[in-house]
Order: structure tokens, then sequence, then C-alpha cells
């Protein structure tokens, strides 16, 4: 098994800085990225692998994620401190919801139909109701967020904190604090699950993929990575994850049964971040110096 590079997608152009955040619409293939550098959220057609449009009014566009069922996708404007409401079909913007100083890590609780958005200021994650777009409750978080997930399984929310170096728990409906998981390296960032083997991975600055099981929150071993790590998505089909590293500018796939690196593709620097289409076994990783989508196979 090995990634395939099957081309490049051009974007539009900035002058200095980069992407964040991107995700995968599964039933049309279309991929969303956070232009931060432009403020813009921009889609591309990942079947025809082509530029379809640019999604304007996305101040530091950071956090991108696609409620699958509800043909929606959710993009974090962290300069304005509100969320854009997207139609995954058109790309049209249907409205936005204000939430925080600074939204930036989204998750999506499929039971409720819940939006959970973590800030990277204030500490704080908000529970939103996009249909109502008001929020219905926030908690406090012991430190800075990084990405965060929702786990169907056990109805609740995982949420990175840099420092103190942990996975915080949180009931999904109330936002109680159900525990904090230690991770023993510095700086989780990046986090996917594995539902199948009961496992959380973790990915942390220190250059260091953590593997927790998802019952105890219990360390179950570590892979060494290239680096300071950002986005990762877990392939259940394949057993691999893919780590996104900018620094030098590659992503490194770690055999997760193993739980050892497998293969190393290099992309250029800066490209710290990705979008997995799982249905079509596909990875977009963002060119911020070039200005491209890459886009590679799974074979």
């Amino acid at each position: 098994m090995s990634l395939k590079l099957l081309g490049s997608v051009r974007l539009p152009p900035q002058d200095s800085g980069g992407f964040d955040h991107g995700d995968v619409h599964l039933p049309t293939g279309r991929v969303f990225v956070a232009h931060t550098a432009r403020g813009t959220v921009e889609v591309i057609d990942g079947q025809r692998a082509e530029h379809v449009r640019t999604i304007d009014d996305c101040p530091e566009a950071s956090g991108v994620l696609c409620a699958q069922e509800e043909g929606l996708v959710f993009a974090a404007a962290r300069g304005a401190g509100k969320i854009l409401v997207i139609r995954a079909d058109s790309g049209e913007v249907s409205g936005d919801i204000q939430a925080g100083s600074k939204p930036n890590g989204l998750a999506w609780d499929s039971r409720r139909k819940h939006l959970l958005i973590a800030d990277v200021q204030d500490h704080h994650v908000r529970l939103v109701d996009p249909f109502l777009r008001h929020v219905l409750r926030e908690a406090p978080l012991p430190g800075r967020p990084r990405w965060c997930v929702y786990d169907q399984d056990e109805d609740r929310f995982l949420v990175n904190i840099r420092d103190p170096a942990c996975v915080a728990v949180l009931a999904a409906d109330s936002l109680e604090e159900w525990g904090r998981w230690p991770v023993s390296a510095a700086g989780p960032h990046g986090l996917d699950l594995d539902l199948e083997r009961g496992q959380a991975f973790v990915a942390c600055d220190e250059g260091v993929v953590s593997a927790l099981d998802l019952a105890t929150g219990r360390e179950l071993g570590t892979a060494e990575i290239a680096g300071e790590p950002d986005v990762i998505w877990h392939n259940a089909v394949r057993g691999r994850l893919y780590v996104a590293i900018g620094r030098p500018g590659v992503v490194d796939v770690v055999d997760t049964p193993m739980l050892r690196r497998v293969e190393q593709i290099t992309t250029e620097e800066g490209a710290h971040t990705t979008a997995f289409d799982r249905a079509r076994q596909r990875l977009f990783v963002f060119l911020p110096r070039s200005c491209r989508v890459a886009v590679y196979e799974e074979v």
C-alpha cells in the first residue's frame, strides 16, 4: 500500500501565509479548505480535480468541518468570531453564527445535530445549534484547545489541550468534564479516532503520535514522526494514519496496528494540513508556497 500522486489543482494565489483545516463532503466529493491568508474558503471538485468556487468573508479562516448527512459545511472565521454555515452542494453561504472570540476547532454531534466550537483565545468550548443559530451552552477548558472530535460510541467530545498536555473528555449534552487523559508528549495537536479498535490518535508537537485507549485513556504506545504535526486523518480501511508536517514539508504515514511509520511523502515547506476522502481513498495536501492542492490516492 502506498500513496500515488495523481496531480494537482491550482488555487487563487496569496502574498503570504497559507491554509488551515480542510474536509471532504463525501456524497459529492467536494473538498472545502480554509485559505487563512486570503480569508476565504476554497472549494475543489475532488473527483475532477479542479477549483470550482471561492467563498469570501471568512477572516483568518481556520477550522472546516462537513456534516455529511445534513449536507452542511462549517467554517470558522477566527478573525470575526463567527462560523459560516455553507451548503455543501452549491457552496452558498446560508448564514453565520457568532460564537466566541477566536473559534477554531470544530466537532459535530451527529446524534443531536449540534456543533462544538473550541476557542483558542478564551479557552472555552461552546455548543451551538446551527439551525437555530445560537449558542446553547459553554464551558471552560484546562488550557489552549487544538483539534477536537465527537466520539459517537460514548456520546462525548474529546478535545486536545496543548498545555497541560492532555485530552479533555466532555459530555456531549452538558459539556460536563468527565475526565482528562494525560499525553506523554508535549503539545497535543491533531486528533482522530479508530472506533473499531477503540483507540484515539494524538499527534504532538514533540514529534510523536500517541495512541490512547478509548475505554480508559491509557497510553498504548507511541510512534515517532518527522516534526511538529497539525492535521491527522485515520484511514480505517487501510489501517493507516496520515500526519501532515509543515517542516520539513512531508506527510508521514503510520501503520496503526503496528504503530510505526511506514511511508513518508515529500510535499512542500509549510504544507501542514490535508483533507481525506475515505470513500474514494484520496488524500488532498494543501501546498501554501505554490498555492496548489496535491491529490494522492491509496493504491
